[in-house]
């Protein structure tokens, strides 16, 4: 199977827009892992369409050192946004192990580790990262 460029970038996108609609919900009822979860996977896919546009991303859920190496050859008005985005991935990119497995070492389950206050946070974080990914991306009269 030959993936195309231009739908990996459609489809992360998508994607990234998707969680962070769950991550919104999630957080709405107070479901607070879940919300952790979803923005975690959002702020990941939004780095991806990014990374997307070069070239066909990896599976890893911290995508920043990729997005950091596509970053020069974006347009230069894209470059900071790109830095932003990367860090953001990159700050959430820990909570996907921890929201799946909690911290075994301390019997903590992924429930026990977060509160709404670090579900707050997880979704404003995810949000930005959303709002990069919309302003880098080409619109679609440009591609």
């Amino acid at each position: 199977m030959k993936l195309n460029p231009k739908t990996e970038v459609e489809y992360r996108a998508k994607m990234a827009r998707r969680h962070l609609e769950d991550a919104e919900r999630a957080l709405q009822i107070g479901d607070y892992r879940g919300t952790v979860d979803s923005a975690q996977r959002s702020a990941e896919n939004a780095a991806k369409a990014v990374i997307a546009i070069y070239r066909i991303p990896s599976w890893s859920h911290d995508p920043s050192a990729e997005l950091l190496d596509v970053t020069s050859t974006l347009p230069k008005a894209a470059r900071e946004r790109a830095l932003n985005l990367a860090r953001l991935a990159h700050e959430l990119a820990p909570e996907h192990g921890r929201a799946t497995y909690g911290e075994p070492l301390r019997e903590l389950t992924p429930w026990d580790l977060y509160g709404k206050s670090e579900a707050e946070s997880a979704v404003e974080k995810a949000e930005k990262a959303v709002d990069l990914m919309n302003q880098i991306l080409p619109k679609p009269n440009e591609s």
